[in-house]
């Protein structure tokens, strides 16, 4: 009896052994199968991997795009800067080739150069001045002297023509025309005599583009150009036959 009841012993554990046994068994074929684990817990990540929500699936997906989002803003901020800078380099090109220019533009020369709303062809130099001699103009016709001498000393410039809302000496003959000559004081250098440079205000005649010419003692002179004027010189202004004569002060004597 007592040999019976080992022998039953021995089979219990026998089947213990087959147990276990089967299960590793089971374990090792079903590692071959799959070619890695199954276990309880890869089988509970996989599950919750599937039954994934859309919202967290979006999420997901957010996340895994917002690397390319930042890549791709980056770009853009070095695209911006490049053409920035390629910008900022062309005005300054620009800006290098223009020239500065500290005089008035055409226009704008002309509106500040008005008198009561005509524009003047003439602007007075810089070294316009005011005569320290007392000049004259005497006005002849045919040999005749017209009225009281014309005296030119009381202002820097004086204009000739037909328009006599700017004329300072009109000349009425209809081949003057409305802006014809102008006689400018200039200070000047001259030399003197011993060789040393002193400065004089001198008186110059310049035709303004007229029609018909402006004539320093009968000889056209050239327009838009200076002519130094001396003692006794004859100007005349288109096809009149008036005649201005310089004189000073101190020219009879």
């Amino acid at each position: 009896m007592q040999r019976e009841k080992g022998s039953d012993r021995e089979t219990d554990s026998e089947r213990v052994e087959r147990r276990s046994g089967k299960d590793s068994t089971d374990h090792r074929s079903s590692r071959t199968r799959h070619g890695r684990s199954t276990s309880p817990l890869d089988r509970d990540h996989k599950n919750r991997k599937r039954s994934l929500s859309p919202q967290q699936a979006a999420n997901t997906r957010a996340r895994d795009e917002v690397p390319n989002s930042r890549e791709d803003e980056h770009r853009d901020d070095e695209n911006d800067a490049v053409a920035m800078m390629k910008a900022a380099e062309e005005a300054l090109e620009a800006k290098q080739k223009e020239k500065p220019s500290f005089e008035l533009s055409g226009k704008l020369a002309a509106e500040t150069n008005r008198v009561r709303g005509i524009t003047l062809l003439f602007t007075e130099p810089p070294d316009g001045r005011k005569p320290d001699v007392r000049w004259r103009l005497y006005v002849f016709k045919g040999g005749e002297a017209l009225n009281e001498p014309l005296y030119i000393h009381r202002q820097s410039c004086y204009l000739f023509g037909r328009e006599r809302r700017v004329a300072d000496v009109p000349t009425d003959h209809p081949s003057c025309s409305k802006q014809h000559a102008v006689i400018q004081f200039r200070q000047v250098e001259m030399e003197q005599p011993d060789g040393t440079l002193s400065k004089k205000v001198r008186p110059y005649l310049m035709d303004l583009g007229s029609t018909n010419k402006t004539f320093l003692n009968d000889t056209a002179i050239e327009p838009q150009r200076y002519y130094e004027l001396m003692e006794k010189d004859t100007i005349r202004f288109g096809n009149s036959s008036r005649e201005y004569v310089l004189l000073h002060e101190n020219s009879m004597n």
